[in-house]
């Protein structure tokens, strides 16, 4: 048997029929830039979210640009960040002249709270939580932590759209507690369209003008600039894609929830060997973007060749991810003397396994029994 990672096609046959009428009607249209279903998508995204503003852009790394730029922050200042993450969260705080400063993870792979403000400094501006693998944060704590020395919060939720965490009482989606939310439509996102695409979102009116400006090179209206902006838009096929994906969306998170459940429990077995992700479904809504596990006492190397044993016989694994942030040549150098023990330790340990909403209970089962064959 074989198991990817994901299966797009799948997905893709099973919503055909809306898809492909979805996608015509936009060739049919000829409003291929900034057409209906732009404005449309994100005006239901903003409803499912329950934010006032989303403005859409051409992908998450210009999602998270575009936050950053639209809160004029001045060079030079620190932008706080998690160690285990995709390089475009530290990558977008350099590029436009920050310094990210990164902190250590917990064993649920987030950045770990208690240790954010022993980083924070008069230059601190924002810090960047990001909902890893689709746990969100400890957002309560991090809002105080804000609150307390009037930063920024900028929510990367690439891998937690439809997520939910307790605010104030009540359960609310990732990405809205802070001062800005941002996402990825990355073909391979919960969220997801045939391309890129991206969205960032907020409640404060002035902000989202100012977003929207600086993704239309710094134009409220057409030739008159008034800032420096860049170019980014969704374009109207990709938003009328995740139109129709949009109205799955609780159901495609549903289902990653109960394929996760079905992992712990055929996997609950040897958990002297691999830590297991928690299912913590009154806690929070986790939305598993990926399903990761840990392995207790492994090398990189004895890592390394578990997932290869896994490929021999079908399984695809991804390692997310092998370097940890402060570890990545173009930051190492800046960052020679710091030591973020839980960071290093994960990214020679874990292994992601096959997640996506197509997969079958056989095929989970056979992915069980060869991850039980390899690190027995």
């Amino acid at each position: 048997m074989k198991v990817d990672m994901v299966d797009l096609k799948a997905l893709h046959t099973r919503l055909a029929n809306e898809l492909d009428n979805a996608i015509m009607d936009v060739v049919r249209s000829g409003a291929y830039i900034k057409g209906p279903d732009v404005h449309k998508f994100e005006e239901e995204l903003a409803q499912y979210l329950g934010v006032k503003y989303v403005i859409s852009c051409g992908n998450g790394t210009d999602a998270l640009q575009l936050a950053l730029m639209s809160l004029n922050i001045p060079q030079g200042a620190e932008i706080i960040t998690t160690a285990q993450s995709f390089i475009a969260t530290a990558e977008a705080a350099a590029l436009l002249g920050y310094k990210p400063v990164f902190v250590d993870v917990k064993d649920d792979y987030n950045i770990d709270v208690d240790k954010i403000e022993a980083a924070i400094t008069n230059k601190t501006a924002a810090i960047i939580p990001v909902h890893l693998f689709g746990k969100p944060c400890e957002m309560g704590k991090i809002l105080q932590l804000a609150r307390k020395h009037k930063i920024h919060v900028i929510e990367d939720t690439a891998q937690a759209l439809g997520a939910e965490y307790w605010i104030d009482g009540k359960m609310v989606k990732a990405g809205t507690a802070g001062t800005i939310g941002c996402t990825s439509f990355f073909p391979t996102k919960n969220l997801a369209c045939m391309g890129d695409g991206g969205a960032v979102w907020t409640d404060n009116e002035q902000l989202a003008r100012r977003l929207r400006m600086l993704a239309t090179h710094g134009a409220e209206k057409k030739y008159h600039n008034t800032a420096i902006g860049i170019n980014s838009r969704l374009d109207t096929i990709q938003a009328a894609i995740l139109r129709v994906k949009l109205r799955y969306l609780d159901e495609f998170n549903a289902k990653r929830r109960e394929i996760a459940k079905l992992y712990n429990e055929k996997l609950s077995d040897i958990q002297d060997k691999i830590t297991l992700p928690r299912y913590e479904e009154e806690e929070i809504k986790h939305v598993y973007h990926q399903y990761t596990i840990t392995l207790n006492s492994a090398s990189k190397e004895q890592r390394d060749t578990i997932c290869e044993r896994l490929k021999e016989r079908g399984v695809s694994s991804m390692v997310y991810f092998p370097v940890a942030l402060h570890k990545l040549p173009v930051f190492s150098e800046e960052n020679r003397y710091i030591t973020l023990l839980n960071a290093e330790r994960l990214m020679d340990s874990v292994i992601s396994l096959p997640m996506h909403t197509e997969l079958s209970e056989e095929e989970i089962e056979y992915v069980c029994q060869m991850v039980h064959e390899v690190v027995m």
